[in-house]
């Protein structure tokens, strides 16, 4: 009789990965950083545990856009009073904060739960070329051959 094999949390072996997000469409990159999140990428892949690995996006400032989407594309926000709807388009959040546009568009991609907040505290951007995880010694990730 076969068994399926079903990790477990305390034997998941977590890697670091580092991506740069230069010239790359923004849901390209959403979509493969929130399968390594999710840990799909790995043959131990389970459902209802936290199997996914760290990702550092670099370069964040100079994701790409494609279409007219830096101009058509809306993002809202309500500030639950009278009046209090706000909108900006993805070319204006690029702009100003650009590590939040693929933040929120990573986060879209993950379990609306526990276990996608807990996945998603994996997610380190920036939005230059630096980040502070030198410690974790990650390792460069090319996902132009994955896409």
């Amino acid at each position: 009789m076969r068994t399926t094999y079903m990790a477990k949390p305390g034997e998941v072996e977590r890697k670091w990965y580092v991506i740069d997000a230069t010239d790359i469409a923004l849901g390209r990159l959403s979509t493969v950083v929130a399968s390594i999140l999710r840990g799909k990428n790995k043959p131990t892949f389970t459902p209802n545990v936290d199997t996914g690995d760290n990702v550092i996006v670099i370069n964040a400032e100079k994701i790409k856009l494609t279409g007219k989407k830096a101009t058509d594309k809306l993002y809202h926000h309500h500030s639950n009073h009278p009046g209090g709807l706000k909108t900006r388009s993805a070319g204006e959040i690029r702009e100003k904060t650009p590590d939040r546009l693929i933040e929120m568009s990573v986060k879209g991609m993950l379990p609306k739960n526990t276990l996608g907040h807990n996945q998603f505290l994996k997610l380190h951007v920036y939005a230059g070329g630096e980040h502070k995880h030198q410690a974790q010694n990650p390792e460069v990730l090319d996902i132009t051959d994955i896409i």
